[in-house]
């Protein structure tokens, strides 16, 4: 999301981010780099914002760390913790309600990373090392017309090869929920390693970031083979152009026994 920036003015504008929301209509959202009473975000609650542009009946935000990354913050020591106070982190929101919640919480590298900065308008950025923080991984089980499907939505390390270990331990962490299984958002991994690294299929394959001219995809919707059944036979695959953050959202429409819905990753950067 970039915290709902556009990287034409590098304003939010609720307003437009809520419309931006409504356009992609997926009926599983998955939400990174959200923020939550952040000024710089006009203190916002931009989950709840989602939740309301898209008609969503359940929806929750997870904070991974408490204050602003790139200037002051701190971990959480407990879910609650900081509640009051800036928060960013990741969201999750749905139109079909939750049975159940979990949060995993997920170390930071201990090493910094290399990290591709966009320029004003989309234009041409420049890499820089960046200190890593901490991640977080929220499930849900959904209550949907064709039973329990699982969902887990993340932020992954920009950090290579911390970002593989994330990956497995979320996977090991959803197979212990029910099937069928689906993990959304920004993995910070290119199409190849990010199915190789978790065993799980990509429902869909097309490139994502920068937004303004896509060359790689680091957003994500897999699938774990593991009791999903029959496989859909075909997927419609989209990646629109929306006015805010410097990806592209992911929009996978799933036709599931026969009746369609549909899973998207509305990433932010890969940081």
């Amino acid at each position: 999301m970039l915290h709902g920036r556009s990287i034409d003015d590098g304003i939010v504008d609720r307003k437009r981010f809520a419309e931006s929301v409504a356009a992609i209509d997926a009926d599983v959202l998955a939400l990174q780099e959200v923020d939550r009473l952040q000024p710089r975000s006009g203190s916002l609650d931009l989950t709840t914002v989602a939740a309301e542009a898209a008609g969503a009946v359940s929806h929750r935000f997870v904070a991974a760390v408490v204050g602003t990354p790139g200037e002051t913050y701190r971990p959480l020591s407990f879910d609650d913790d900081g509640a009051d106070e800036p928060n960013y982190g990741i969201g999750l929101v749905s139109r079909y309600p939750v049975r159940s919640w979990r949060t995993l919480r997920l170390s930071p590298s201990p090493v910094p990373g290399p990290i591709y900065m966009v320029g004003p308008a989309g234009g041409r950025g420049r890499p820089m090392l960046l200190r890593d923080e901490p991640r977080v991984m929220v499930v849900a089980v959904l209550d949907t017309p064709w039973g329990d499907v699982t969902v887990g939505a993340t932020h992954l390390s920009f950090v290579p090869g911390w970002n593989l270990w994330q990956l497995r331990q979320v996977v090991r962490v959803l197979r212990t929920f029910p099937a069928p299984r689906m993990l959304l958002g920004d993995l910070n991994l290119p199409a190849a390693p990010a199915a190789l690294g978790s065993g799980w299929r990509p429902l869909g394959r097309v490139p994502t970031f920068p937004s303004s001219a896509p060359r790689v995809q680091l957003d994500h919707v897999l699938a774990d083979p593991r009791g999903w059944g029959t496989w859909p036979s075909t997927a419609d695959v989209t990646t629109p152009v929306v006015p805010v953050s410097d990806h592209r959202p992911l929009v996978v429409d799933l036709p599931l026994n026969g009746a369609p819905g549909s899973a998207g990753a509305a990433p932010g950067h890969p940081g």
